[in-house]
């Protein structure tokens, strides 16, 4: 018999006997038959419509949808049809339909009042880890989640970033509801392309409406500076800030000439810049939207001080922020823990916190990866109302994942990596130390893993990734991409698990 109508009829069995949600508690599990083992089917990914069935199942061929029956998902899903099915591909176009026909396919605002978490996906293969990770869990998934840098760096665009979330949800058979964060987004175009395909959060990055050149000036020329703004302007901080005192919690907050001018010089623009955005993309956009202000790339720590300024201003503004992610004191350098004094840090986060509930945002803590020794803070300070951003260390998971399996693959990589990380080091501030690292011919197999629990040797593999994805030979044909992906398709439940185990330590700590 035809597999696939072998499979329906399995399946219809199961539903007409009413333990289809036995069937259902199984992620997947794999067919018999004479392809036994080729075949993988993803019993979550069951649903049903208006006659309609639908099961994700994976062959030779990579992940397919297999549908039957009557209904508006069999007739909109393209694909090649059989003898009372249809095999239909994981397309932009399918995924679209997905999106109309099964809402929980699709993205949406997820609001303040939940902890939620971005989790970067910059292959396209962790979601359903991450799934499996937060289900259950009393805190919400931002699955697709990536920076125009990203894209730029793995070749990808915002509509295979979106299908590849909602694909994922549809085969873990994810219900709870998931956010699209145009990630680090600084120009109009980039703005109005993310809104457009359906994003449901944009994070506005304002570092290069930063001034980081007043810090260190001396007061004569911040007088100086200061004194070029607009009369009325300058009037109305002047009577707004200073000779007053604010409260945020148990938290008073004043300001003194000098800082006052600091901050106006600092963050005058980027606040003007927010407003604009604002008013011309997001108050009238007809639908939800989780407005993030980002003004954490920059060299500037984001005093208490200076936080409740930029606040307020958006306040009076008008805007609704969803989150703000200050500078914070210390270094959240990318893929390792927190680099600083961490009393100093905890002081700091208490009044960055109050001034979020103040003015009803969440705080948000980007490179928040791995950030273990101050996430219980966070979660105690924020009532566990907040959102963190990860996205390296799921790659980092991934190259553990291949380090484990493919040996050989991880060799070559990683030496690749040595080799050209300065070309790397134009986007991103580390203090890897980059000899302190064991050669991989040191290591026997066994240990490679062994890679990922070094800081300096995380940060080799984290800050190359994109290095790595485009590296070709001399004719041109893909030096690691190919296998990389092959074999963290081949072992997704080995890259699962270790997603599981490593994302849950950060949930773990948070509280959730």
């Amino acid at each position: 018999m035809d597999l696939y109508l072998s499979l329906i009829e399995k399946w219809s069995e199961a539903e007409n006997n009413a333990i289809t949600e036995n069937i259902l508690r199984k992620s997947r599990f794999p067919e018999t038959g004479d392809q036994a083992g080729q075949w993988t089917v993803y019993g979550q990914s069951y649903t049903s419509l208006d006659g309609a069935r639908l099961l994700m199942v994976k062959g030779p061929e990579g992940k397919k949808m297999l549908v039957w029956g009557e209904g508006e998902l069999y007739r909109q899903l393209s694909g090649e049809e059989g003898s009372g099915y249809k095999l239909c591909g994981l397309t932009h176009e399918n995924r679209l339909v997905l999106n109309r026909l099964l809402p929980f396919t699709a993205p949406r605002a997820l609001g303040k009042q939940t902890a939620t978490i971005g989790l970067g996906d910059r292959l396209g293969l962790a979601s359903p880890g991450h799934i499996q990770t937060v289900r259950g869990r009393e805190i919400k998934p931002v699955l697709a989640q990536q920076s125009i840098r990203e894209l730029n760096l793995t070749n990808r665009d915002y509509k295979q970033v979106l299908d590849a979330a909602s694909y994922a949800v549809l085969q873990e058979g994810y219900r709870d509801g998931y956010g699209a964060d145009g990630d680090h987004l600084k120009v109009e175009a980039d703005i109005e392309m993310a809104l457009g395909l359906g994003f449901t959060m944009l994070t506005l990055d304002c570092s290069d409406r930063i001034d980081n050149t007043i810090d260190g000036k001396s007061e004569e020329e911040i007088d100086r500076r200061y004194a070029k703004l607009p009369v009325q302007e300058r009037k109305r901080l002047e009577e707004t800030y200073l000779q007053k005192e604010f409260q945020a919690g148990s938290y008073v907050i004043h300001f003194d000439p000098l800082h006052l001018k600091k901050y106006a010089l600092i963050y005058g623009e980027a606040i003007r810049f927010t407003i604009d955005i604002y008013e011309r993309y997001i108050r009238n956009l007809g639908r939800p939207i989780d407005f993030e202000l980002s003004i954490d790339e920059t060299m500037t720590p984001t005093d208490p001080a200076a936080h409740y300024m930029v606040a307020n201003e958006l306040h009076a503004a008008g805007l609704d922020l969803y989150s703000v992610a200050p500078r914070f004191c210390g270094e959240f350098q990318k893929g390792i823990d927190y680099i600083g004094d961490l009393e100093q840090f905890e002081r700091q986060l208490q009044v960055h916190a109050a001034i979020a509930d103040h003015f009803d945002y969440k705080l948000s803590i980007h490179s928040g990866s791995d950030k273990f020794s101050v996430f219980p803070m966070i979660a105690r300070y924020t009532g566990g109302r907040f959102h963190v951003k990860t996205a390296g260390t799921n790659w980092l998971e991934a190259m553990r994942t291949v380090a484990r399996v493919n040996p050989k693959l991880y060799r070559r990589m990683h030496e690749y990596a040595m080799k050209h990380y300065p070309e790397a080091l134009a986007y991103y501030h580390v203090t890897t130390d980059f000899d302190a690292i064991v050669p991989p011919e040191k290591l026997d197999d066994g240990r490679l893993p062994e890679y990922m629990e070094d800081n300096n040797a995380r940060q080799l593999i984290h800050i190359t990734y994109g290095l790595l994805l485009q590296a070709k030979d001399e004719q041109g044909r893909s030096l690691f991409k190919e296998e990389l992906y092959q074999t963290l398709e081949q072992h997704e439940t080995d890259y699962e698990q270790a997603l599981r185990h490593h994302i849950g330590r950060h949930l773990e700590l948070l509280g959730k």
